[in-house]
């Protein structure tokens, strides 16, 4: 019996140590639709992995700030993190701005990205750019 429950928590130990080590890498991600992206991080975040940022990482791939714990996530001197306003198809018009889906994406930001969004004038349909100190200073390094 009590061999049994030794071998049950070595296994169970072996899965937590895998889950837990496993790495999601970004770089080149130009994003797509909110609801993918935050679908994505949700099972990132559940599965304990660990997000490295080593390129670009634009758009709704920056919902990888607010999904995932921000101790699970480190960037390199590459990483380059691109936002603007949500927008949704218009027809003829091309593009339209969506106020609901920048919103979605505003309040999922953590408090210090929202900070620099604002001082960046907010999201607006002209990309900006977070990268080099500023990034540095809000994620850890990879090592």
């Amino acid at each position: 019996m009590r061999i049994g429950a030794v071998l049950i928590g070595a296994v169970m130990a072996v899965f937590a140590v895998t889950s837990a080590s496993a790495t999601v890498r970004i770089s080149g991600d130009l994003g797509g639709q909110i609801g993918h992206y935050l679908d994505r991080y949700a099972a990132v975040r559940n599965s304990g992995d660990r997000v490295v940022i080593d390129g670009s990482c634009v758009s709704a791939c920056t919902l990888v700030l607010g999904v995932v714990p921000s101790d699970r996530i480190c960037v390199t001197s590459r990483a380059r993190l691109g936002f603007h306003a949500a927008w949704r198809p218009a027809g003829k018009a091309g593009q339209v701005t969506d106020d609901g889906g920048t919103q979605l994406l505003l309040q999922n930001y953590p408090q210090a990205v929202r900070s620099w969004i604002a001082q960046q004038g907010g999201l607006t349909p002209k990309m900006i750019y977070l990268s080099g100190r500023e990034l540095a200073a809000m994620y850890q390094p990879c090592k």
